[in-house]
């Protein structure tokens, strides 16, 4: 009974979708200005002419310190709406969590002992 209402969804997502960029591909070089400069290709830097490459090294300590920061910053977003619903939880909610902060703890004095968080 609904297979043809589902049938009709699925064609017009899929002549939806082919339209769209049947029409962006064919008429975007059309109407677009192309018009190439050596200021165009340049690297932006806030208005000022470039300086030095790229390409520059950077410490491998960058990034692990990067990646710290951005594994504890996702686990406050999961402890925040643990915050939030505490008491509709209750003693399995706490559980969970006092494990899941466990969890954090053991890698967080993991990163520690391997000597990760030492800058030399």
């Amino acid at each position: 009974m609904y297979t043809q209402g589902f049938l009709f969804v699925i064609l017009f997502l899929i002549f939806g979708t082919l339209l769209a960029v049947g029409a962006l591909s064919v008429l975007g070089p059309l109407l677009r200005p192309n018009k190439p400069s050596a200021a165009k290709s340049t690297t932006y830097e806030s208005g000022l002419n470039p300086v030095g490459d790229a390409r520059a090294r950077y410490n491998v300590r960058y990034y692990l310190y990067a990646l710290l920061f951005v594994i504890f910053d996702v686990e406050t977003v999961f402890l925040y709406p643990w915050a939030v619903e505490y008491h509709t939880l209750g003693v399995f909610g706490f559980v969970e969590m006092v494990l899941f902060i466990v969890l954090l703890v053991i890698g967080l004095v993991y990163a520690w002992r391997k000597k990760v968080l030492e800058w030399n």
